[in-house]
């Protein structure tokens, strides 16, 4: 005869065979494993604003590395995520060793989010596995599993804006596009924000190949569905109510250039000049194509076209302020 005592028997015994594994895990698992929820796992204060932050990802398979500039306190702040350009650092964002960006936003109301590690990424999920990046999932890292971490922690609002130099110039303007909701503002310093036509399409394969990488891994052939999907300009519409920011020089050699200490290592100093000229000429061309098809749809955007300048970090240091100041009003 069955008794209530039985039945008492019975539940403590699948409790512990719960306990001790016997259970098939697909019975057993009411909740998902921490193991697959993106959080942050450590988080260190290098000064009174900066926190460089470790945060587990499943989509992109590793602990990725996040520093957070942050005024502090509880009000809430909008938050700009900012990008690095093709030879992005891994530990540390270039926009911090380089860029000047903790000295620029102290005292701003803003978390500033620097992410590592995005060298020669284009900031988006690739569809194959490459040789030299893998097979990385920036854009689910950056829109889904990143935001809500950051806005529990540091206060977000949920308004956000991203910037982006270089290969991160068109990697802000795809992600945008790509995920209008999320972002009120948006900047391209020295970017190429379209992809379509053979010669937005060389940038990016020469940008890669610069690397190793094999673009062919990241969006499929050229000029096929998914090259098209990651080209803001035919997502102009999406853009519409957003403050936009394009900045770019003509490649000319001005006293910044002459006057900026260059590294031995890369090669002589002629040689260093004439590729940031060609460089910023490529970027200046394409995000002068890219606001000529913004005006063409009545897109209103801001910027800051010079008549010299070329690829470097002289130059996005003096852009850096135009673009906060485009940016911010619209982040709130």
């Amino acid at each position: 005869m069955w008794s209530i005592r039985s039945t008492r028997v019975l539940v403590a015994l699948s409790a512990a065979a719960l306990a001790a594994g016997l259970i098939p895990a697909a019975i057993a698992d009411a909740a998902p494993s921490k193991r697959n929820v993106a959080r942050i796992v450590a988080a260190k204060t290098v000064s009174q604003h900066r926190v460089d932050l470790t945060v587990n990802s499943p989509s992109m398979g590793e602990k990725m590395k996040v520093t957070v500039l942050t005024p502090g306190g509880d009000a809430p702040r909008p938050s700009l995520y900012m990008l690095d350009g093709a030879d992005a650092g891994d530990d540390v964002s270039d926009w911090i060793t380089k860029g000047g960006a903790a000295r620029y936003f102290a005292g701003r109301n803003v978390n500033v989010v620097l992410p590592a590690g995005g060298a020669a990424s284009f900031y988006t999920n690739w569809e194959y596995t490459d040789a030299k990046v893998g097979k990385p999932q920036w854009e689910t890292f950056l829109t889904k599993e990143l935001p809500p971490l950051i806005d529990a922690k540091f206060s977000g609002s949920g308004r956000n804006g991203v910037l982006g130099l270089s290969m991160g110039g068109q990697s802000a303007f795809a992600l945008a596009t790509r995920n209008p909701a999320l972002y009120q503002g948006v900047a391209s310093l020295s970017g190429c924000p379209p992809v379509s036509g053979p010669a937005n399409e060389a940038y990016v394969r020469t940008t890669l190949a610069k690397s190793g990488a094999d673009a062919t891994k990241m969006w499929g052939t050229p000029g096929g569905k998914t090259w098209s999907a990651h080209d803001p300009a035919r997502r102009i519409d999406s853009l519409r109510g957003k403050a936009l920011f394009l900045s770019s020089g003509s490649g000319a050699i001005g006293p910044l250039d002459l006057a900026a200490e260059l590294d031995p290592k890369e090669g002589p100093e002629d040689a260093q000049l004439a590729a940031g000229s060609a460089l910023e000429v490529g970027a200046n061309r394409c995000s002068l194509e890219f606001a000529a098809q913004l005006r063409a749809k009545n897109v209103p955007f801001q910027s800051n076209f010079r008549l010299i300048g070329t690829h470097r970090w002289d130059y996005w240091k003096q852009d850096l302020p135009l673009a906060w100041q485009a940016l911010a009003p619209a982040l709130g």
